[in-house]
């Protein structure tokens, strides 16, 4: 075991005893992509992972407890350290491995949004929760507006800004030779998404983004999606047709000053709920973001 690793691990165990209320490390499951790309499944997002000549790089590192046995698991494939970090968005379940990896050396990178939610206590609404600001060393040393590119491992890595999806700050990264696109929680592969409405979350956002990725993408694209198994470039178009159409119904009924819980009760995800209804998210709860989504941006009181 190397110095790089014995620093994230005495660093997260620390952190793990101190936030008793962190949830637990689990077994990290790696998923084989394309050539030196691969998806890790533990305890948070999925982590998109790319080795080769140059050096180690992720997207996301799920809960802080979490980070030995993410290391393990990259060590099992290379024995480079980790040297870039892609956040694809501002969650703890995404981003909590941050403070160990920019202690260790790597250089965190995120859009401009979600080091500026870092920085400052936040509220998710869905979860009643306050969460404090980051520490400097979870924070993104890099940040971006629009685009950045890595030209790494024989590859260009581009993560592209999509605006106002599941919060305002998430990104998807595309690796142009490997084809393959990390969605991080723009997309659900186990269900309806969760959409922050708080932290500037739309629906139409989270329609949008499937866009920009169906863009890019092929029938041969691999989707690492932020929850869920490896996806095909199907699924997220199947994905994106139920999102529409849910939407478009429930657009309909505002029209018609439907109430929420009459919405909710007219059950317009009902036949898309055998397929995304049994995850995280249940269905009554994916209407209730969907309306307010939609009566924010029509300036209607919920």
């Amino acid at each position: 075991m190397n110095r790089f690793v014995v620093c994230l691990t005495l660093l997260t165990l620390t952190t793990a005893a101190v936030h008793a209320q962190t949830p637990q490390a689990r077994e990290v499951r790696t998923v084989p992509v394309a050539s030196g790309v691969y998806m890790l499944m533990g305890n948070g997002g999925n982590i998109g992972l790319s080795i080769g000549p140059d050096a180690t790089f992720i997207v996301d590192d799920q809960y802080a407890p979490m980070v030995p046995n993410i290391i393990a698991a990259i060590q099992k494939l290379t024995d480079k350290p980790v040297r870039f970090v892609v956040n694809t968005h501002w969650h703890g379940d995404h981003m909590g491995g941050n403070e160990a990896f920019g202690k260790a050396g790597s250089l965190i990178v995120a859009h401009d949004n979600v080091r500026r939610r870092l920085t400052s206590e936040q509220v998710i609404e869905f979860f009643n929760a306050k969460v404090p600001p980051s520490p400097k060393d979870a924070l993104p040393v890099v940040t971006f507006s629009d685009t950045v590119t890595f030209h790494i491992n024989n590859d260009e890595l581009v993560a592209s800004h999509v605006a106002a999806a599941h919060t305002d700050g998430d990104v998807i990264v595309y690796w142009k030779r490997a084809n393959v696109i990390h969605m991080g929680d723009t997309f659900f592969a186990s269900g309806y998404p969760f959409i922050d409405l708080g932290t500037g979350g739309t629906i139409n956002g989270i329609i949008a983004a499937a866009d920009q990725a169906l863009a890019i993408a092929n029938d041969n694209t691999k989707i690492i999606p932020g929850h869920g198994e490896l996806a095909t470039t199907a699924q997220l178009r199947e994905y994106r047709q139920a999102l529409t159409t849910i939407r478009d119904r429930i657009r309909t009924q505002i029209a018609a000053n439907k109430t929420l819980p009459e919405v909710i009760g007219a059950k317009p995800t009902a036949d898309f709920d055998e397929k995304y209804g049994k995850s995280f998210i249940k269905p009554e709860q994916f209407v209730e973001f969907v309306y307010k989504s939609l009566h924010s941006a029509t300036g209607h009181r919920h």
